[in-house]
């Protein structure tokens, strides 16, 4: 098979990647398409206790085990396939269960750090960053962590203004220089998607010929 086109999509929590992503697969024959998210590859802590595991800082660069991304990253450009870590919030830690997925046509790696990485901007045919405001971001979040993770407001807010946004203007905001596309209000915004997807498509029939 040849090369899969591996596509980055980056920005800030909140700031609509999955949305993008979605929308691109929608838009594509589903049975080429293979998603990554950064998110499996925090770093395992089964060597810290419960109580140690809690104070990680996931929006820093280092809760990530990049190397074990990279390698996968590599053996799905390869043709081979993985086994993708699974990452629980409500232990914080790795299940010892992992997911296979096979190489495709289209890889897409999603997460808010994979810009920062020049081991994974070197191998990115695509670079994507999705900029939303920072109020919108926050709220998306405050949802998400509130009705899927079970934190309270009072905790979604300490932690964006303690951690979440001081990382974000430190190492994700600053990685926008890398992008070739910026899409505005992400999967929102419809023309910006609608030209990644055409390009996208005309890499494919390009590489088919």
């Amino acid at each position: 098979m040849k090369r899969p086109l591996l596509i980055g999509i980056t920005g800030g929590t909140g700031s609509g990647k999955s949305t993008v992503t979605r929308e691109i697969v929608n838009s594509l024959p589903k049975e080429s398409i293979t998603i990554i998210e950064q998110d499996a590859y925090y770093k395992d802590q089964s060597n810290l206790t419960y109580e140690e595991r809690v104070k990680t800082n996931y929006d820093h660069p280092d809760a990530f085990d990049t190397k074990l991304l990279v390698r996968h990253l590599n053996m799905l450009l390869n043709g081979q396939a993985i086994e993708k870590p699974i990452y629980d919030f409500s232990i914080h830690n790795r299940k010892k269960e992992t997911v296979r997925i096979e190489p495709r046509d289209i890889i897409i790696l999603e997460g808010i750090m994979i810009l920062q990485e020049v081991e994974i901007r070197d191998i990115l045919d695509i670079k994507v960053y999705v900029d939303t405001d920072a109020d919108v971001r926050i709220i998306r979040r405050i949802v998400r962590d509130m009705n899927e993770r079970g934190r309270t407001l009072e905790s979604v807010i300490n932690q964006y203004l303690n951690v979440v946004k001081p990382m974000h203007l430190q190492f994700v905001e600053p990685t926008k220089r890398y992008a070739d596309i910026i899409i505005p209000e992400g999967g929102y915004n419809k023309v910006a998607v609608d030209i990644l997807v055409t390009k996208v498509l005309s890499i494919l029939n390009s590489n088919s010929k």
